[in-house]
């Protein structure tokens, strides 16, 4: 089982997705500094998830998440204050 999930910076207004089958040792790597674009937005929270049966379908829910609709999607659903 993979998981889609979506961080949120608590120091900018930036988000990151992402693929993983493990969250919390994805989140522990991200917030330590490991990740080339996350470590300049320290630190970060999850703040949408999804389970995905296999590794394809997942990585067509990330793409689907970084595209034009998938922002809309997470701006209006999961962004919204």
């Amino acid at each position: 089982m993979y998981k889609l999930y979506v961080l949120k910076s608590l120091l900018a207004e930036k988000s990151y997705v992402g693929i993983t089958v493990d969250l919390e040792r994805r989140l522990n790597k991200h917030n330590s500094g490991r990740t080339t674009y996350t470590k300049r937005y320290l630190p970060w929270k999850v703040v949408y998830t999804e389970d995905v049966a296999n590794l394809n379908e997942a990585r067509k829910r990330e793409k689907y998440m970084k595209s034009a609709a998938g922002r809309k999607f997470l701006r209006n659903f999961v962004f919204k204050d």
